[in-house]
């Protein structure tokens, strides 16, 4: 059998000239890390600023007048309500109350970026991408244009330093705040810059024309503060910001009551809100919102410095198994070993004791509160 060739994102050249390891990640060949290593992009990123190539990421337009009532019908979050220029945490459930993926959606200033981003614009995960597009052309696309933006790249400038790196490309993107979004011109490509990201850190994600990409990121690499980092720096650094990856942390058995997203279910789509229910598992996950959920999403510290990787059987005290490991890594900025993983109700509490089976040995980890290092953005 014959392998399908690895997509390459327009920044594929510039990574090889850098000297990053590539590796397969969602049907791509990406960056893990450059010669510096995971360690100093991680810190590089907590101190300054760190410039990450997430192109592998789906990019897509919403058209129509109707756009956002329409899409209000597969996440359970209020998108008519959204002001221009703002963005917001979304997820797409299926008819059990499970999360499809998690998405961004924003609403462009229609004067500035009505042609190129439609009325609405949207950010999903790279392998799941095509399916949402399915999900999207099928469920709603005889209500608005579902149209996939492949010719757009995705940078993420992320790190304290990370607004001054980029205004000095424009100084008018110091004028965003945390969760929102404009039109901007960038080493002469037309960008939409949204003032967010994942890694906890103030900083910025950056859609940019594909034959602009290369010119923008070696732009932002000139500047003193920014540095390259791989995938590698961005998941350790999601996780110390305690924030989920779709197909590890949540999937489609997983509810946003179970996974501690309900922060992102505004009042008017909960039950007694103007716009409640009228979504794929409504009925599921109003129920939990009502009486809680049988198990809950938690954060864990390891009390020995041994890492708890993705997979570990966790047990109680009685030797009980109550879960497995969603994600853990020990941690460049907390110094400790961390992890995310799904305990029964009854064992979610803060300072509850579980174990870890690593090798064979039970390890003692502690149910504490997250995000693991606090979040720094500007708001």
């Amino acid at each position: 059998m014959t392998e399908t060739p690895l997509l390459h994102t327009p920044l594929h050249e510039l990574h090889l000239r850098l000297g990053a390891r590539m590796v397969p990640f969602a049907g791509y060949a990406m960056p893990v890390q450059y010669p510096a290593g995971l360690m100093a992009e991680h810190k590089h990123c907590r101190e300054a600023a760190a410039l990450f190539d997430v192109s592998h990421m789906g990019q897509v337009r919403l058209v129509g007048a109707d756009a956002a009532a329409a899409l209000e019908h597969l996440v359970p979050v209020d998108v008519v309500d959204l002001g221009v220029g703002r963005q917001r945490y979304a997820f797409f459930t299926n008819a059990s109350g499970g999360l499809l993926d998690d998405l961004m959606i924003v609403r462009p200033d229609p004067a500035a970026a009505g042609a190129t981003f439609g009325d609405l614009f949207l950010v999903v995960n790279a392998g799941c991408k095509d399916a949402d597009l399915r999900h999207m052309q099928t469920s709603i696309g005889h209500r608005c244009a579902v149209v996939p933006m492949p010719e757009r790249a995705l940078l993420a400038l992320q790190g304290p330093q990370a607004v001054k790196a980029l205004a000095r490309l424009n100084g008018g993107v110091a004028q965003l705040v945390f969760m929102s979004g404009g039109m901007f011109d960038l080493a002469g490509a037309a960008c939409f810059v949204t003032r967010s990201g994942y890694t906890g850190e103030d900083g910025f994600e950056i859609s940019v024309p594909a034959e602009q990409a290369t010119a923008l990121a070696e732009a932002l690499l000139a500047q003193p503060e920014v540095r390259p980092a791989g995938l590698g720096a961005r998941d350790t650094l999601r996780l110390e910001a305690g924030l989920c990856l779709y197909g590890h942390d949540i999937d489609a058995t997983t509810t946003p009551v179970e996974a501690g997203l309900t922060w992102a279910i505004q009042r008017v789509r909960r039950p007694g809100g103007a716009r409640a229910g009228a979504y794929p598992g409504a009925a599921v996950i109003e129920s939990q919102l009502a009486g809680a959920a049988p198990r809950k999403r938690v954060g864990l510290v390891g009390l020995e410095r041994v890492p708890v990787r993705e997979g570990t059987a966790l047990f109680d005290a009685h030797g009980h198994k109550l879960g497995t490991v969603t994600s853990g890594t020990l941690a460049p900025s907390v110094d400790q070993p961390i992890a995310m993983a799904y305990l029964p109700a009854d064992h979610a509490r803060p300072q509850h004791e579980v174990y870890a089976e690593v090798r064979g040995k039970r390890l003692p980890m502690r149910v504490t509160t997250m995000p693991f290092h606090p979040h720094r953005y500007q708001r």
